[in-house]
């Protein structure tokens, strides 16, 4: 039997972060530096899988859309959301092969375009609050056709829905490419949000996906045992708005389901990676860990990062 996949989820922020220009070169950058620490776990040669936010891309997509409208007709943010999966997916391939080439590692890559199902009447769609874009002036935000709300860090952002992920479509090529010894980049950005039809058929809505449900979900999907994200912090912490922080170096998925319903982690940032932890061990999965991009390697050895267990 061969060994169980490991799901590496990378954050939003790997190709674009603050005080970046935005070009292609700082993106290429970025895409190497998230590429190295994925090199290790891929010359162990066993099944892998890689997702990825697509934050702020998606944002600077929609807008470039919203910028050109006059010349030519914007697209909705799902084909937007698709847009952002082929960029990036090309960036981190070409920065994975680079990679891999220059370790002597040979693992073939594939980005794979994935959809995602939600449900039509999820909750969400009647309260957006997922915040997409640039900043808007209060002048501005009145004027928006679209829902917005006020944003932490000052000014106004247009928000959207943010539903629960139901159903990988793409999940037979995933695992079709898994078992022929290939890396698949997929879920990217949470994936394209679809809802299926009474038909059967299937169309794309006006919604973004959290990247690390849709990954847990993946996870889920395809038998993974190891769910590794990576993200801006070095573990998880208690009281991390109220120092001194308290690290937390290993928890249960009871202990973290405890500190969730305490309000101990910020949504929109350590809550729905931890709720996406929670529901992937739920599922039969061993362990999730969340450490920061070049912890990896030492954080599945238990010498970094957080690690929470059944």
């Amino acid at each position: 039997m061969s060994a169980a996949p490991t799901v590496v989820a990378l954050g939003g922020n790997a190709l674009l972060r603050q005080g970046d220009a935005g070009t292609v070169f700082d993106q290429l950058r970025r895409a190497s530096e998230a590429a190295a620490p994925i090199v290790e776990l891929a010359a162990r040669g066993a099944p892998l899988v890689i997702t990825h936010g697509n934050g702020p891309v998606v944002g600077n997509i929609f807008l470039r859309h919203e910028q050109s409208a006059w010349h030519i007709p914007p697209m909705p943010l799902d084909v937007c959301g698709a847009e952002s999966q082929g960029n990036i997916g090309y960036l981190l391939s070409q920065a994975l092969s680079n990679a891999l080439a220059r370790a002597g590692v040979a693992r073939p890559l594939a980005a794979v375009l994935t959809r995602v199902v939600v449900a039509p009447d999820d909750p969400a769609f009647g309260h957006p609050t997922k915040p997409i874009g640039g900043f808007f002036s209060e002048e501005e935000a009145r004027r928006s056709p679209y829902p917005v709300a006020a944003d932490a860090h000052g000014g106004y952002r247009r928000v959207v829905a943010s539903p629960q992920p139901q159903h990988i479509v793409e999940l037979a090529a995933i695992q079709a490419l898994l078992a022929a010894g290939v890396v698949p980049i997929a879920v990217g950005g949470g994936g394209v949000p679809v809802v299926r039809r009474t038909d059967g058929s299937l169309v794309g809505v006006e919604a973004v996906i959290d990247k690390d449900l849709a990954s847990s979900l993946l996870g889920r999907e395809v038998g993974a045992e190891t769910f590794v994200i990576l993200t801006d912090i070095d573990r998880v912490y208690l009281d991390f708005v109220r120092p001194p922080r308290r690290a937390l170096e290993r928890l249960t998925a009871t202990e973290a389901a405890t500190h969730l319903a305490r309000g101990e982690f910020l949504p929109g940032s350590m809550a729905p990676k931890i709720e996406a932890a929670i529901a992937f061990l739920a599922a039969g999965g061993r362990r999730v860990i969340v450490c920061l991009p070049e912890q990896a390697p030492a954080a599945l050895r238990g010498a970094a990062g957080t690690t929470i267990v059944a």
